[in-house]
């Protein structure tokens, strides 16, 4: 059994894995990190289930996330350090329509400096905190759908994705396409597989039912 957890914003993957294991006692694991910036579903294994991870970590997943245009941050995310600010073009839907449309589609992402990647056993985000630079080779990931609106020098964005997909990259790229350049202020994973939102449970909830069902 996997249990749908969702996890706050400023609270590492790893943190909420670590409450779960206090709760139970028992071997917990997750399906894929999720930023400490972000919000939303994080699908937890405890003892045998942690086995089918390894499948959940395959599951198509779908986001909204908020690109905010005009200035680059070093993570792609409002954690890190303006590194470029650039100027904002008007943007009709129309345009933000066809140029979003040209990232949908099966494709070659690069991994960015800031992510839990690891390479030669140490974590790429540990890399970049000491401004060490590493060549990575980019994964093939695909964009499903992808929906988006323009408010005042934002985006909101929609998006259906294959795992292992970085949507602060696909952020930057899209302010890219639009003549600017932009980084993401909210990202929130709204389902892995049939997993939702709506129906994930609070780390306080999961207490309740964890201990009514093991009393």
């Amino acid at each position: 059994m996997l249990v749908n957890i969702y996890k706050p914003k400023d609270y590492s993957s790893f943190a909420i894995v670590k409450q779960v294991k206090k709760i139970t006692k028992q071997k917990v694991g997750h399906s894929g990190t999720l930023d400490p910036f972000a919000e939303g579903v994080l699908l937890i294994g405890i003892g045998s289930s942690t086995k089918l991870l390894t499948e959940a970590i395959q599951f198509d997943k779908s986001y909204k996330a908020t690109l905010q245009l005009g200035s680059k941050t070093d993570s792609m995310d409002l954690t890190g350090e303006i590194i470029e600010r650039a100027a904002i073009p008007h943007i009709s839907q129309e345009f933000l329509n066809t140029e979003s449309s040209k990232l949908i589609g099966e494709q070659l992402q690069r991994t960015p400096m800031f992510s839990a990647r690891k390479i030669d056993g140490v974590r790429l985000y540990k890399l970049a905190r000491k401004s060490i630079e590493v060549k990575t080779n980019p994964k093939m990931i695909t964009i499903f759908n992808l929906d988006c609106s323009i408010n005042h020098e934002s985006i909101q964005m929609d998006i259906q994705c294959s795992s292992g997909t970085y949507i602060r990259v696909l952020g930057e790229d899209l302010a890219e396409r639009l003549g600017t350049v932009g980084h993401l202020t909210h990202l929130t994973r709204t389902s892995i597989g049939k997993y939702t939102l709506k129906d994930s449970m609070t780390v306080d909830k999961f207490e309740e039912v964890w201990k009514s069902l093991n009393h």
